[in-house]
């Protein structure tokens, strides 16, 4: 049985989604603010996690850092009644894994969970192997990143964008086309949130940045893993 935390701090919200996912037969535990989240995150193992933005003691944003920070690769849907832009490129960008808002039906929440741990799962034998890109080595089993056997910090969602370019090395790979099949979004999101993901990946793969060897970029369309 898949197991997801709640950090929700509304009641009927929490008392809501947690009826319907154990429903669906997830196993949920939860967690009433963002201290007491951050906590259960760090000291147990669980599938999913579903964190609300707005939480008493600290916020989503702050949970999803410092969980990232202490090396948790858990996967996390982020849930808030913000829409704006800016909030879900700055909670990408922090780690997590998807992002919805609300009100949102429970169909799309479902839908959103299970293509999260697909993408967790991976279909190809790079998601359980490791790759090597240049001097960057990538373990996808366990987000481990090393450079001549040094630890690169590197987030889950740039391991994942430089998979989905290996999978399509040597091929033109749109900026859609990395928003929905990394990120699974197909609107709201901006085609520079995959520029600045762009940009920090070659700051640690590129020997130099500024003259990039392996991430090629293509006018007009999006990059290109020469490998």
């Amino acid at each position: 049985m898949l197991s997801i935390l709640l950090i929700e701090d509304e009641p009927e919200m929490q008392k809501g989604l947690r009826d319907n996912l154990e429903f669906e037969g997830y196993s949920v535990d939860v967690a009433g603010t963002g201290k007491e989240g951050l906590k259960k995150v760090l000291n147990h193992t669980y599938d999913l996690v579903l964190l609300d933005v707005m939480l008493p003691e600290m916020s989503g944003f702050d949970v999803c850092k410092r969980a990232r920070e202490k090396g948790v690769r858990v996967p996390i849907v982020m849930l808030t009644a913000k829409g704006e832009e800016v909030d879900k490129v700055l909670g990408l960008e922090l780690g997590a894994d998807d992002y919805i808002t609300k009100p949102f039906s429970l169909r799309e929440l479902l839908a959103r969970i299970k293509a999260v741990l697909r993408r967790k799962e991976g279909s190809s034998p790079e998601a359980t192997g490791k790759l090597k890109i240049g001097n960057i080595e990538i373990d996808f089993s366990t987000y481990d990143v090393t450079k001549k056997g040094k630890t690169v910090d590197m987030t889950p969602k740039e391991c994942e964008i430089l998979r989905f370019l290996w999978q399509h090395k040597n091929q033109t790979v749109s900026r859609d086309a990395l928003l929905t099949n990394v990120w699974g979004y197909d609107e709201s999101i901006s085609s520079r949130t995959v520029d600045n993901f762009i940009a920090k990946i070659r700051q640690k793969v590129e020997p130099s940045p500024s003259k990039p060897r392996h991430i090629i970029t293509i006018h007009g369309t999006g990059y290109k893993l020469l490998v």
